[in-house]
């Protein structure tokens, strides 16, 4: 009696095209809305248009037909160590071993070996071969369950399924596919290369046999319709490979039957006296039967198509998605004749939609293959009108590999098809040349390149080598780039569109003969834009070759250079060092005197290699650049000119070179000159009461260009200090020093300071120190004195420069055997400390403006303003973590972590994070003395009356929840601290009590429901002791009967036996956010339910179940399924014109399921219980808001990240979440 697979075999086409899809899989589009129905073969088959159907039934007949007898004959000589399994033997009910799946686990052995050595074993013995197939498969999917031959005759399919489903093992999410760990990581590579092999080997025997593969195909087709993961993921992969297999077997059936077909022409051609009948009668039966296996291919393609493909190209798993799209993308491409129809490419178009960055990584990658085949094209018109606009979209994909490749796709669209991108197209890709991430930018670069650049100055190849550019070609190519960037006008820096075309233009960008004979024609016509921005070419192309470091905020990713890289790096400086030497100087001289083209120029020293300046005999070049850096200096007082001519002198001035002589004598020259400058500017000064401003102007320019100089050499033996003191001092007795000169002058004073202290030894110390610790208070006290001066510059550079000095003189210098230095270590006093925290008050913690306000200019003034504001704070911090003021000093800054968040966030965050790190206890005390300052400004401004209803107290309220959020939620680490905090607080609360019979509550009262805020981090035993010492501490206080204060029901609330109870059941409905009404019945309410909700952000969250089971679970809806996958979304919805559902999340907190009302209308509840189900509408509504509004306060807070911090003050803001980075406290 033949087995029910057997059974199934004449069937298993109509019965997989019927195959219900999985719950599963989603919707994504509504044109396959239909495909989603069960059981309806004839709307899917009608739907879908294949180009198979017409054969699937002349398929399935003739398999039918074919299947084979119910006794099979064993070979007379079986191979040795060959499976023999007899059909009537006593060891029928036993599971066969499993050796394939252990073979194929450990990729040792060849895969056709072990194939064929399977396929002996079927000969022998079709029913126990075909089951160990199917156990390999089942082994496969991680399930321990076996089929045995009991269930392989008497079961069906869906009942084996749910059988095994029964006994999978749900505890853990991990399956071969999935699972960690070495001897896992190669798993899926053999798996599919043993299902490749299978086929292959099977092409010309068991492939068309009708038993084996239509029952393999309808297994795979019953597991991949599981609700099991691993079933469906294994399956889905299985069948996918089956398809490619067969898709390759079907196309060299394609080519046997062109040439079948050509022989028999050829032969039917010939004369009557060549022609062979016999051979045309034999080319006519090969031609029947390879038309006979065509169609056998084509029915199973057909039914893998419809049974899996069709529902798992959607299902709830984007790896199983990424799986179908990236298969049929090789069909396509392999097998174009039949699959490279309008009917297959949609699937492709609508999941360009995908929500999930690896499906839609597949499908451009599949795209990729088929425009970069020029011959394809024109079969993708269609199409392409389509989805163009979608592939030019993910030009902007939020995941950078995608969007990579989605350049990439266009510019083989751009190569391939001509026309088709139109100029608007074209612009929107433009802007990405700018981007950030540089690998992006490299890929719009080279679409650029491609659009504009190449059809002018195309390299042709002469005898397979490049010639050469013309240079007409090259000055055309600069021509173009230069009227790129100057009207595009995309973009302020030309260095990262120098960057972006790297990697595809690096020849013409380092054709710097072209660049200089550009610069340095007379007649040219280049206007002052164009000039800066060929030299600021020049320079980023120098900088590019010479050192390989892309601009400021790109990183490459990579580690570092190959051997290839770095000696090409290496020509390439010679020859940049060997061309730019003797021009220049001429460079310099023809644009001496804008400071905006000179400044790049003197950069570009840094990349010359600088011993070319003596073993290539240029000294006299070096002369000529000495001489015209003269020139610059003396011309100029902007800082960046005097910055990089400083830094340009500093690189020359090295004893290593044999040239040092000659560059120092030029700086002696440079700083005499500046110096004697100096002293008869500063006589004038001192001697005259009134100076004009050319005066002054020169005094100021001669001062900055020393104090430039004096950053980068030491000029101590110049005596710079005594003079610019005496100017100092006359400007702090009389006022009557401009600040244009007091300016510099505390900068030379500050680094005379500075270069005193590198020239202090061990042993001769004493003297030195004495004198140089005179200097260093006499300047504090200046410094000091300036702090109260009316010009906001002269303050805030007094402040920059004070606090760095107090930093470089505090007891870190003594570190690392510097004891003879104990002398010079200084503590500031009170009143300095004080007169700090007051400047920090003043000059940072203030309202800016609004950005964005449509004046470019207002808003890049503010923005400056602001980056000095966060020099001067982080400054402050700095101080206090390193010991210099007292730690108490921070509240004045962590008071204004809330308000001030998203302009200081960054810093004071990691200034929380030091200072806990220094002291836990003392960092928490910091904390309540903020909220204790906060409280008692607000109660003097407006008094105790209302006070937790105003505006600023709500404020207080956010702050206390972010001081709370930021001891994470490590609940046994931080007990003592949190419990101290409150006490802590009882005390300050109940500190000062009402007049004898009042019966007014304590002015302190509301301090209570800022320490509610704190109230979750508490384990349940201390909240228990809190409200006893509570209860104690208001015995003392004469409270008049009736109500209770509601400062302290609030606060009895969060520490009530409730909370915990909430906290550790996490069956219980987490709590809605706090909202923040008006009114104090609402506001005691609300502060109930947050506190609720902040114990039960910890524990409230169920397990979710790895596995889902189709004999323990029923079928989900399609819109939980839709919920669970929007976990991570794209930019854009995957399908247009897809409807969102509506009110989905809603019902699922708000469902029957949760809330009963009561049968009887009349019932004594009913008001009540309606009254709480449309409060806890309220609060879901209100959860939803206050989650927007977190989210693009993230949002917001990474992009100031990315604005203002360092690398290293980039990260997840840890005081925003209980769960992430908590070990960092």
């Amino acid at each position: 009696m033949s087995s029910p697979l057997q059974r199934a075999a004449g069937g298993a086409k109509t019965a997989l095209s019927a195959s219900s899809s999985s719950s599963a899989s989603l919707p994504f589009d509504d044109r396959d809305s239909n495909h989603t129905s069960e059981g309806n073969s004839d709307s899917l088959l009608a739907d879908e248009g294949s180009d198979f159907e017409d054969s699937l039934n002349r398929s399935v007949k003739k398999r039918a037909a074919k299947r084979p007898p119910k006794t099979t004959p064993v070979a007379k000589h079986p191979k040795k160590g060959s499976r023999v399994v007899h059909r009537h033997s006593r060891k029928q009910s036993e599971p066969p071993a499993n050796d394939l799946f252990s073979a194929v686990k450990a990729a040792k052995s060849d895969m056709q070996s072990l194939v064929d050595e399977w396929l002996d074993s079927y000969k022998q013995d079709q029913d126990a071969g075909f089951l160990e197939l199917v156990n390999f498969f089942i082994r496969s999917c991680g399930c321990k369950g076996t089929v045995t031959p009991e269930m392989f005759k008497k079961m069906s399919n869906s009942e084996i399924i749910q059988h095994l489903t029964e006994q999978f093992n749900e505890d853990s999410g991990d399956y071969p596919l999935t699972a960690p760990g070495p001897s896992w990581k190669k798993f899926q590579g053999s798996f599919c290369e043993f299902v490749r092999t299978l086929v292959c080997q099977c092409q010309y025997s068991l492939l068309y046999d009708g038993f084996p593969m239509d029952n393999l195909i309808s297994l795979l087709t019953g597991l991949s319709d599981s609700q099991v993961r691993a079933f469906r993921h294994t399956s889905t992969l299985a069948a996918m490979k089956l398809m490619t297999s067969l898709v390759r077997v079907a196309l060299q059936l394609s080519l046997h039957q062109d040439n079948n077909q050509r022989q028999y022409e050829a032969e039917r051609n010939k004369g009557p006296g060549q022609r062979a009948p016999e051979r045309l009668e034999s080319l006519l039966e090969k031609r029947k039967e390879l038309q006979e296996h065509q169609e056998e291919i084509e029915g199973m393609m057909n039914a893998l198509f419809r049974g899996v493909f069709v529902h798992r190209y959607r299902d709830v798993l984007p790896e199983i998605r990424a799986i179908c799209i990236e298969e049929i993308g090789c069909w396509m491409q392999s097998y174009s004749t039949s699959f490279l129809t309008d009917s297959y490419l949609k699937y492709i178009g609508w999941t360009l939609h995908d929500k999930h960055r690896e499906v839609r990584l597949k499908c451009l990658k599949a795209l990729k293959g088929l425009y970069g085949n020029r011959d394809l094209t024109a079969r993708l018109e269609l199409f392409t009108s389509r989805f163009k606009d979608r592939m030019v979209s993910m030009v902007m994909d939020k995941e950078y590999d995608v969007a990579v490749e989605a350049v990439r796709l266009l510019i083989l669209i751009l190569k391939n098809m001509e026309g088709v991108l139109t100029d608007a197209d074209c612009e929107s890709i433009y802007p990405v040349v700018y981007a950030s991430n540089r690998g992006l930018a490299s890929a719009a670069g080279e679409f650029l390149y491609w659009k504009l650049f190449y059809p002018e100055c195309e390299i042709r190849t002469m005898g397979g080598r490049e010639r050469r550019q013309s240079p007409g070609a090259q000055r055309t190519f600069f021509q173009l780039l230069l009227s790129f960037f100057v009207e595009s006008e995309l973009h302020d820096h030309a260095a990262y569109l120098v960057d972006s075309l790297w990697d595809c233009a690096g020849a013409q960008l380092k054709d710097w003969e072209s660049l200089t004979s550009l610069l340095l024609e007379k007649d040219q016509n280049l206007g002052d834009v164009q000039e800066s921005t060929l030299i600021e070419i020049l320079v980023s192309s120098a900088r590019q070759a010479s050192e390989g470091h892309p601009p400021v905020g790109r990183v490459t990713g990579r580690k570092g250079l190959t051997s290839k890289e770095r000696k090409t790096q290496a020509d390439d400086r010679v020859k940049l060092t060997e061309h730019l030497i003797p021009l220049l100087p001429q460079l310099l001289a023809k644009f001496s005197a804008d400071a905006e083209k000179v400044t790049p120029l003197l950069r570009l020293l840094s990349s010359f290699d600088l011993h070319i300046y003596c073993t290539g005999r240029l000294e006299k070049h070096l002369e000529l650049f000495l001489q015209q850096l003269q020139e610059v200096v003396v011309k100029h007082a902007e800082p960046a000119v005097l910055e990089a001519g400083a830094h340009a002198l500093y690189l020359l001035c090295n004893p290593e070179f044999t040239f040092f002589s000659r560059a120092d004598f030029a700086r002696s020259q440079l700083v005499d000159l500046l110096t004697d400058r100096f002293q008869q500017e500063l006589e004038e000064l001192l001697q005259s009461s009134f100076l004009d401003e050319d005066e002054v102007y020169n005094l100021a320019a001669t001062l900055k260009r020393l104090s430039a100089f004096y950053n980068a050499h030491d000029l101590t033996r110049w005596e710079l200090y005594e003079p610019c003191c005496q100017l100092l001092q006359k400007a702090v007795d009389t006022g009557e020093v401009p600040h244009q000169v007091i300016l510099p002058a505390l900068t030379l004073v500050y680094f005379s300071i500075l270069w005193t202290l590198t020239h202090i030894s061990k042993s001769d110390a004493s003297q030195q120190l004495s004198s140089l610790r005179d200097r260093m208070v006499a300047f504090c006290e200046l410094c000091q004195s300036c702090l109260s001066d009316v010009d906001t510059e002269i303050q805030e550079q007094a402040f920059v420069l004070l606090s760095d000095l107090l930093l470089i003189f505090s007891p870190q210098m003594i570190v690392g055997g510097r004891d003879f230095l104990r002398p010079l270590v200084f503590f500031p006093e009170a009143t300095l400390q004080s007169e700090l925290a007051s400047f920090l008050m003043d000059h940072v913690f203030i309202q800016l403006g609004d950005l964005g306000s449509g004046d470019s200019q207002e808003d890049h003034l503010q923005i400056e303003r602001l980056h000095q504001r966060r020099r001067l704070l982080a400054g402050f911090c700095k101080l206090l973590l390193y010991g210099v003021l007292e730690m108490d000093a921070a509240s004045d800054v962590f008071k204004h972590y809330n308000k001030f968040y998203n302009d200081y966030g960054d810093i004071i965050k990691e200034t929380l994070t030091r200072a806990r790190q220094i002291d836990r206890s003392h960092c928490s005390r910091i904390l309540l003395l903020s909220l204790k300052q906060l409280y008692t400004e607000l109660l003097q401004d407006h008094g105790p009356q209302g006070l937790n209803e105003l505006p600023a107290f709500i404020e207080m309220r956010d702050l206390a929840r972010r001081f709370a959020l930021s001891f994470g939620p490590q609940q046994l680490q931080n007990r003592d601290l949190v419990v101290m905090l409150h006490k802590e607080g009882i005390k300050f609360s109940l500190s000062e009590l009402p007049p004898a019979g009042s019966s007014d509550q304590p002015p302190n009262l509301a301090f209570l429901e800022l320490l509610s805020e704190f109230s979750p981090r508490l384990i349940h035993q201390d909240k228990q002791l809190l409200l006893s010492y509570l209860e104690k501490c208001l015995q003392q206080v004469s409270q008049a009967p009736g109500r209770p204060w509601g400062p302290v029901t609030t606060y009895c609330h969060s520490l009530s036996p409730v909370e915990n109870t909430a906290e550790t059941s996490p069956q219980v409905l987490p709590s809605s956010k706090r909202r923040r009404v008006e009114g104090p019945a609402k506001h005691d309410r609300e502060d109930v339910s947050s506190s609720q909700e902040e114990s039960l952000k910890l524990n409230s969250i169920p397990p979710t179940p790895t596995l889902t089971s189709t004999a323990v679970k029923s079928r989900q809806p399609l819109w939980g399924l839709e919920e669970m996958e929007e976990e991570d979304d794209s930019e854009l919805d995957f399908a247009q014109g897809s409807q969102p559902l509506a009110g989905t999340q809603r019902s699922r907190f708000l469902g029957p399921q949760y809330f009963q009302t009561p049968r009887n209308p009349s019932g004594p509840g009913l008001g009540n219980q309606l009254m709480r189900l449309s409060l806890m509408e309220e609060n879901e509504e209100e959860e939803l808001e206050i989650q927007d509004e977190s989210s693009e306060e993230r949002q917001d807070t990474d992009m100031q990240a990315s604005s203002y911090s360092s690398p290293s003050e980039r990260g997840l803001d840890l005081l925003d979440s209980t769960e992430l980075d908590v070990e960092d406290f």
